[in-house]
This record gives structure tokens, C-alpha cells and sequence, in this order.
């Protein structure tokens, strides 16, 4: 195909895709936002249609408007989610069908990284799901004869031209269209659909003008579907508490990957109070860990103290955390891609604005070659270092000014004559924030959107190959730029002994997926100044019944204990690596539930990884749910950790029902509960009359409608009164 033919019409394009492939369409899409929902479903319609034809879809993350189930879910969700989404936001129908165990035979879905617990119940996605650690996907995906790409992409004129950017998902295409050609696979077609709404973003996203790699560009405004915005979380007292100890390990002038989620919102808030109001913090933090607080962990690897010199973002994945610690100033330490200079603004010898002085320096620190060549000349105008009005003559180097200078920055006076027109410039194309995707709320895309300036330019969205790897043959200035990386990430659950379980269930049913979480615990041990930090909460409730998060045994692993490394629960940090048996096992001990430690210390004594005579701490003891609120309830009781630190999709009326719905749901799950729930039944308390309106209970008709406006009443009054 000549050129990029562009198209306006949805129906018009799957002509053209079913034309390129014959009776077997092979697609690939991106995980998350960049799929092109209508287009998608366009497809997959006219294959379901056509028992001839096959499909095979090769994806992540297909993401979903959640379904509810009772009645009463209905009542409360189905006005936010039409509201949120838009009533005519359109779902995937495959996505549908797989978890309903009702794909056609026809279609084949395989997915390395699934909607967290969406697919724990369909046996056709179980069995098709690819288990692929994120930076080998494209690799992988290479000899399994993909002959479409489809992908969301913004664009914008410039000069009379459009010029593309892959937005939200420059992560794996570019990557495979690279390993296809490697490996001799035909080219895919790959279908660019135009979205306005889509952030237009620099670094590897940004294709210019795109010929040679779109072949078709779809642009059909009446087709356009809403940016899939992730409702923004609350955030408890046990998510704030992790978020508290986890922000204590972070180095000032350091390296942040955090992913998404309510432990990733408490840390980004735990960072924000560290900067903005370091006092409180401190305090906060005394109560909380009490004889802990500012041990030898924190003062070796992280720190209380607010940022000086900021922090480098390099993440996979590019959420809200980001934009706050950017607007709050955190998020500013710059890096370059260029060893020498960043060896020197990291060690302080310069600043990002040059002054006097600094031409000596910067050729002490080998910035300056001693002699320049148009390669070099070129660099150092890159960076700013140097006017781009310098010119290489026949042996010197002639400056702005008109001066020439021999070609020799060692000889007698070249560097004074070169500082004359270093001083007061400003070191140029640094970037602050490196990622691969992007997912989040409303507030984030619009941010990113808006984004101007160094801004704009400083946040590289690229190739997940460049942010999860160091990359090959640039390695040591790789590990430079992500100098004291703290890579945090989330866990369902670890054992005593340090291995995690993040993806997966012990009978081997998919949760979620690796996606990138093992190749940064892996980086972090590749990096002499590093750590990983994986978080998870002490406890669960399971059918209304308490468990531990922390097991002896389970039977499955993502993490390996030989890559233990710190983890973190609300009741503190256990740092694990280079830690023999025992004392990971101790550890462990001393950031789980009280509740648990008993069983746990018979199972390590039974494996011979504690002494028979070993007893648990007295001041183990206060590892419990209402010694942590205690602890916290000065500060869960003043803006100092609200429910909603960056804001809420809900309205008032709406938060008050989450909480007394959420209270009702877990009377449910246990009938130790249910004394609660039935005074709550025949005592509701005072009426909340807006919020049975927004319930559709304020005038109950039925029976059935009676009992649930007197149950939701009763919750309301108990969560407005903090009781039970």
C-alpha cells in the first residue's frame, strides 16, 4: 500500500482489514486506553458473523465498565457509570463474551494482563491467558503471524502537516513492528484511529508525520468513543499507613516507579505531606512507628526531610501519582541522555543554568572533548552547552561573535573564550518523567493534554523495552539516570520467607497478570543503589471470614524468595534482602497481624527456620486494626488523611452511600455481623433523606423496596455515627 489512505467511515475500514487478511484476521491491540473500542467490536462482529472466517485477538488489559450485580448495586452504580462514562460508552463485546464463557468459536482472545479479578470465573480466558513478563511480550508476539495493528492515536497540524503521536500506548507497538521485521514476519497493516481527546505526547509516541508506519489513518468523529477515566480512590487507614512507612524510603535526587491503585495514591499523599507540611509528617509518623521511626533502614536508603533536588520519574506506567508529585515540585530532577553531563549535574559540579567557571569544569568532567568534531559540535548544541551559531572551521572553532578559536580546548585561552558564551545558558532536553502507558482519571488526561513547554517535552512516553530494562549498550548511563530507584509496587500476598504472589491464585487461576513487576524487582537487584519495594495489606476479609496476607507456603509465586527484598504492610517495613531464613522469618512476624503470628512462628519452628524456644515480642502485639486507627485517628479526623486525598468522582451524597454500602456488604459476608445489620434493620436512625432519593428508596412501593430503604437508612446512620 502506497502512502496512508485515510479513511472516515468504521464499516469502510474493516473492509479493508478483512481484505488485507484473508479468512484469519490476527489483531493486536494495546493494553488499556489505546484500544479503539468501535473499531474492535466492528470486527469482531462481522467475523461472529462468518462462521468461515477466523479471529485472534492478542491484547491486555481489556478494559471494562463494571457490571453491577443486585439490585442494589444497580440502584447506586448504574447513575455514576452512565455519568462517568457515558451511557453510550462502548464496551468490548469480546471482553463480554469471554467472561461470560460465550466467545464464538470463531475467536480466540489472548490476553498477558488481565482487568484485576475480571476473569477469575471464565474458563475460556483462563485457558487462552499468555503468561509474558511485560518487556518480552513483542518478542513473543512476533512469529504469531499478527497481520493487523489497531491503535487510538492523537495528532495535531504543524506547518501544514499532521503530525501523530501513539499517545497513551507507545509501549509495545514500536517494539514489535521492530521484532516482526527482525525475525523476517511480514508488516501487520496497522490501522491509526484519530482521537481528539487523546493527548498528544512526546519522546518515542510522537511519529511525526507517520508515513511508512500507519497504513491507514480512520479519523470518523461520529465514532469517537470517551477516554476510559478511572474513577479515583478512597483511601483507608490501612492504605494510608503503608503509604506512610513506604514514602519514609525515598531518596532525595532519586529515581520513583510506583504503579496505580489505593497504595499508590496513600504513597503519592505520604510524598506530598513530606514536602508540604514535613512537621505534621514527622509527627504522624513518631505515633505510627513509634521506637521505629527514623531507623537505620530509612536513614541508609531513604529519608524524612522535604526534596531539594527533586526526583526522575521512570514507570511503566504514567497515573495520577505523577501529575500531583509534578504540580507539587517533587517530580524535577532532570535527566540527559549523555553519560558526562549527567555524571556532572548529579555530582553538583553544574547546575541546569551555566555560569562563569563552568567551561573549565565541564571539561574537566569530559563534557568538553578536547577537540570537537561535528558530532561532538552537535552534542554539546544539543544540550544547550553550546550556541548553535559555533562553527568548525579548518582547524579552530569560530564562536558567535565572530571569534575563532584554535580547535584545541586545552590550548592557552580557549576555555575562558568559550565561557564568555557558556555563562547564563540553560542545559536543554532533560526529561523529568519516562513512561510507557498511560491510565488514570479524567484529571490526568486533561493534564496531559495541556501540558506546554518543558512540561510537554519532559515527559518521554516510549518504548516499555526502554523504562523496564536498561537499556543494551547504554547500560551504565541507564543506571545513572535512575540513580537510588525505589521501585514500588503492589502484592496480593507474600510468605515468611520473601517470595510474593501478585498475579495469580495457588490453584493457578489468573487475577491480574506479571505485567512489569518482576523485571523491576529484577532491576532492582541489577542496581547497586536500588531497592524494590513490594506493598501489601497484613489482612483480607475471604467470605467474611479475617486471613492473613502473610503465609508460611502458597502455591504460587511471581516473586522468588532469592529476589526478597523490603516489603511493607501498615504495621511497618521488613527489609529482607541479603537476610538469612531467620531473619527474614522475623520480619515478617513484625509487620503481620498479632492476630496471625502465633500460627506463623509454630509453622517456622516446624521448618527449623526459628528456635523452639522462640516467643513473640511483647510489642508485636499491637499489630491490630484498632491499634492502627487509634494511632491515626488525629489525622483521619483533620485534612491531614482524608478519605479522598486527590478528590473524588463521587458526589456527597454519593460518598456518604459508599461507605454505608460498603459497611452493609461486610455485615453480609459474615454472620458474626449480622446483629449489627438487623438493629440497623429495625432502628435506622435519623432518615437521610437525599440519599435514599439518590437510591431510588425514598418512596419504597414493595416489600422488598421497604427492607432495603430500612437496611441502607440503618447503614447510613451507623457510618455517619462511626459506629461498628
Amino acid at each position: 500500500m502506497q502512502g496512508i489512505r485515510q479513511l472516515v467511515d468504521v464499516e469502510d475500514c474493516v473492509e479493508r482489514i478483512l481484505e488485507h487478511c484473508a479468512d484469519h484476521v490476527v489483531l493486536a491491540a494495546p493494553l488499556g486506553l489505546g484500544k479503539p473500542n468501535r473499531l474492535i467490536n466492528a470486527i469482531y462482529r462481522r467475523v461472529v458473523a462468518d462462521p468461515k472466517r477466523r479471529l485472534t485477538i492478542h491484547t491486555a488489559l481489556s478494559l471494562e465498565v463494571p457490571t453491577p450485580g443486585s439490585d442494589l448495586e444497580r440502584r447506586f452504580a448504574k447513575p455514576f457509570l452512565d455519568r462517568h462514562f457515558g451511557s453510550e460508552y462502548p464496551r468490548l463485546e469480546y471482553s463480554a463474551a469471554m467472561r461470560a464463557d460465550r466467545l464464538p468459536a470463531n475467536v480466540r482472545v489472548h490476553e498477558f494482563y488481565f482487568q484485576s479479578g475480571a476473569m477469575l470465573s471464565s474458563s475460556i480466558a483462563q485457558r487462552d491467558y499468555v503468561s509474558l513478563n511485560y518487556t518480552e511480550v513483542a518478542s513473543d508476539l512476533a512469529t504469531q503471524g499478527v497481520n493487523v495493528l489497531v491503535q487510538l492515536v492523537a495528532r495535531r497540524q504543524q506547518e501544514g502537516q499532521w503530525r501523530y503521536s501513539l499517545g497513551c500506548n507507545p509501549d509495545v507497538t514500536l517494539d514489535l513492528l521492530d521484532r516482526m521485521s527482525e525475525v523476517g514476519a511480514p508488516k501487520p497493516l496497522v490501522v491509526a484511529v484519530v482521537h481528539e481527546a487523546m493527548p498528544f505526547l512526546a519522546g518515542d509516541a510522537d511519529v511525526g508525520t507517520a508515513e511508512g508506519l500507519f497504513d491507514i489513518v480512520l479519523d470518523a468523529p461520529g465514532e469517537t468513543q470517551k477516554l476510559f477515566a478511572l474513577p479515583r480512590n478512597a483511601v483507608d487507614d490501612v492504605e494510608h499507613a503503608i503509604g506512610l512507612h513506604a514514602s519514609t524510603l525515598v531518596r532525595d535526587g532519586g529515581t520513583l516507579q510506583i504503579g496505580i491503585g489505593a497504595l499508590s495514591d496513600a504513597l503519592v499523599h505520604a510524598l506530598l505531606l513530606r514536602q508540604q507540611r514535613n512537621p505534621e509528617y514527622r509527627i504522624l509518623l513518631t505515633r505510627l512507628q513509634g521506637e521505629r521511626f527514623g531507623g537505620e533502614l530509612v536513614q541508609r536508603w531513604g529519608g524524612h526531610d522535604p526534596f531539594v533536588a527533586g526526583i526522575y520519574g521512570s514507570s511503566e506506567m504514567v497515573m495520577d501519582g505523577f501529575m500531583h508529585l509534578r504540580r507539587a515540585g517533587i517530580l524535577v530532577r532532570q535527566v540527559h541522555d549523555d553519560l558526562a553531563l549527567q555524571r556532572a549535574l548529579d555530582a553538583g559540579a553544574i547546575g541546569l543554568r551555566l555560569k562563569s567557571g563552568d567551561a573549565a569544569v565541564l571539561r574537566d568532567k569530559g563534557v568538553l572533548p578536547r577537540h570537537l568534531d561535528v558530532a561532538a559540535l552537535a552534542r554539546l548544541v544539543r544540550f544547550g552547552v553550546l550556541p548553535a551559531e559555533c562553527r568548525l572551521l579548518e582547524g579552530g572553532l569560530q564562536l558567535p561573535d565572530g571569534t575563532i578559536v584554535a580547535n584545541d580546548l586545552d590550548a592557552a585561552g580557549v576555555l575562558a573564550a568559550l565561557d564568555r558564551h557558556i555563562d547564563g545558558r540553560s542545559i536543554i532536553g532533560g526529561r523529568y518523567l519516562q513512561g510507557g502507558f498511560c491510565l488514570g482519571s479524567s484529571e490526568l488526561y486533561r493534564w496531559l493534554a495541556n501540558l506546554q513547554g518543558h512540561d510537554h517535552a519532559g515527559l518521554e512516553m516510549c518504548r516499555i523495552s526502554e523504562v523496564n530494562l536498561l537499556q543494551r549498550g547504554i547500560e551504565t548511563l541507564a543506571a545513572e539516570e535512575r540513580r537510588d530507584a525505589r521501585f514500588f509496587n503492589t502484592c496480593m500476598l507474600a510468605t515468611a520467607l520473601g517470595a510474593a504472589a501478585s498475579d495469580a491464585l495457588e490453584d493457578g487461576r489468573v487475577v491480574s497478570g506479571v505485567g512489569g513487576q518482576y523485571n523491576f524487582v529484577a532491576l532492582a537487584h541489577g542496581l547497586s543503589d536500588a531497592r524494590s519495594v513490594l506493598m501489601l495489606r497484613a489482612t483480607r476479609r475471604e467470605h467474611g471470614r479475617l486471613t492473613s496476607n502473610i503465609h508460611w507456603n502458597y502455591g504460587h509465586t511471581t516473586v522468588p524468595r532469592h529476589l526478597r527484598d523490603i516489603y511493607v504492610t501498615e504495621y511497618g517495613i521488613a527489609d529482607l534482602r541479603g537476610k538469612t531464613d531467620e531473619e527474614c522469618v522475623k520480619a515478617m512476624l513484625a509487620i503481620s497481624d498479632a492476630r496471625f503470628q502465633a500460627g506463623l512462628v509454630r509453622d517456622a519452628i516446624a521448618a527449623r527456620k526459628l528456635p523452639k524456644d522462640f516467643s513473640i515480642p511483647d510489642s508485636w502485639s499491637a499489630n491490630t486494626a484498632q491499634g492502627l486507627a487509634e494511632r491515626l485517628h488525629a489525622a483521619r479526623h483533620s485534612d491531614l488523611l482524608p478519605d479522598y486525598p486527590f478528590g473524588s468522582d463521587f458526589d456527597a451524597v454519593e460518598i456518604r452511600l459508599v461507605r454505608a454500602l460498603s459497611w452493609l456488604k461486610s455485615r453480609l459476608e459474615s454472620p458474626r455481623n449480622w446483629p449489627g445489620m438487623i438493629a440497623a434493620l429495625i432502628r435506622p436512625g435519623e432518615r437521610d433523606a437525599d440519599a435514599l432519593q439518590r437510591m431510588q428508596l425514598a418512596s419504597p412501593r414493595t416489600l422488598r423496596e421497604r427492607m432495603m430503604a430500612r437496611l441502607v437508612g440503618g447503614a447510613l446512620a451507623r457510618t455517619r455515627e462511626g459506629r461498628d
